[in-house]
């Protein structure tokens, strides 16, 4: 819902008296599909008072964090667990500020696409548990990007994994593949947000053994009595934790930072391979802040054969678009001519070139895998120098490594 009416009882900015119905323990069905099952959109049954009702317009609101905070409605329990994360939160403000500051150019898209699918708002804050925000976030288990998906769920999910790309932090196509897979894992656990976010994080197969052995010693099958993964154990706290603080400091001095209610970039198609500073420079933002809004790219352009997909800044469009128009899709990659060397092969020469053997048969006669010493090839490469692609996979393994360097010292 971009502009749905929603209502707020007793007061206009503070937390609504409206309750959700109890969700009741079941039993799980089958295993995570390769592809999300079509899902059945969940809206929350509300319980009012008898008082005046406050009639409001989401998107009126001016800060963001407003708007995720009025919408919640997940039911938090005063419980040592939820005590001891928002105790964590509180005694670290610089942390929250940091963590609500970087939300900035993601949040407003991931609140509507959650308004649009009648989910609870307080999956706004998962990627703060998750990531921090950051969509170039990686994990020791191999969990990529803003919403931590691993290498399989996320191609099960349709996102792509390459040497020019990764879709994982891809920040439009992970938000709708998160969001797929909570839905899908909520209508598995027949409406239990709980147990669909300890799946999130742990594993519906954790969770689900998890239930069947308290069903079968007489034992509750709420989260709170299940058996799960220590840190499992403290992920759906840390959200709730969350999502408590951020009702009870919308009308106090907070360390939140303010967003502003309004979309923040556009999708825009390229059309055509283009190299990532060149599109920087078309849409007149730094490359900092041009990889914030596209940090699914491994290397120094869009891939080959795309996606070619760019975020841009929505007060940059018209000017990207406007420049794009001036440069003819073959200019929009450099090429260095090259002379075929004994010993050469088609590999040895993509890789000193930072580029792809499918990218150099693409633009030059080539049968198989088979060239002679002597002939030229035009190759497809970077316009700058490999510093200038700051967030590429080759630059942020070198960061990585002097960053190591140093703490050895």
């Amino acid at each position: 819902m971009n502009r749905a009416v929603f209502i707020l009882v007793c007061t206009l900015l503070t937390s609504s008296c409206a309750s959700l119905e109890p969700q009741k323990d079941t039993q799980l069905v089958s295993n995570h599909p390769q592809k999300p099952l079509e899902i059945q959109q969940q809206q929350p049954k509300f319980e009012l008072c008898p008082m005046q009702e406050t009639v409001l317009d989401p998107e009126s609101l001016p800060d963001l964090w407003q708007r995720v905070a009025l919408q919640s409605h997940l039911e938090i329990p005063q419980n040592k667990r939820v005590t001891a994360q928002k105790n964590w939160y509180l005694k670290h403000p610089k942390y929250l500020n940091r963590v609500t500051k970087r939300a900035a150019p993601y949040l407003y898209f991931i609140v509507t696409e959650i308004e649009k699918r009648g989910l609870p708002l307080e999956l706004a804050l998962l990627p703060i548990v998750e990531s921090a925000y950051d969509p170039f976030a990686y994990s020791h288990g191999r969990a990529s990007g803003m919403w931590q998906f691993i290498p399989g769920t996320g191609k099960g999910y349709g996102l792509k994994q390459n040497w020019w790309y990764d879709g994982r932090r891809d920040v439009f196509l992970s938000t709708h593949a998160a969001l797929d897979y909570l839905s899908y894992l909520n209508k598995r656990f027949k409406g239990n947000w709980l147990h669909a976010l300890a799946a999130y994080n742990s594993g519906q197969g954790n969770v689900r053994k998890a239930i069947r052995k308290n069903r079968k010693r007489g034992k509750p099958t709420d989260f709170w009595s299940l058996k799960l993964p220590k840190e499992t154990k403290a992920y759906v706290p840390k959200l709730l934790a969350l999502a408590e603080i951020f009702k009870n400091k919308m009308n106090q001095k907070s360390p939140l930072h303010q967003i502003n209610n309004e979309p923040y970039f556009a999708r825009v198609d390229a059309q055509f391979q283009i190299d990532l500073t060149l599109a920087s420079e078309l849409s007149e933002l730094s490359m900092e802040t041009f990889y914030q809004l596209n940090p699914a790219f491994n290397q120094w352009a869009t891939p080959p054969k795309g996606p070619h997909y760019l975020l841009i800044p929505i007060d940059k469009v018209a000017v990207f678009n406007e420049n794009l128009k001036h440069i003819p899709p073959k200019e929009r990659i450099a090429f260095k001519r090259y002379t075929i060397k004994n010993g050469d092969s088609l590999s040895q020469i993509a890789h000193r070139f930072s580029t792809s053997v499918t990218l150099l048969k693409m633009h030059n006669p080539i049968r198989g895998n088979n060239i002679r010493v002597g002939h030229s090839l035009m190759i497809p490469t970077a316009t700058k120098t490999r510093d200038r692609y700051l967030k590429s996979s080759n630059q942020r393994l070198l960061a990585k490594q002097n960053r190591h360097r140093k703490e050895k010292k």
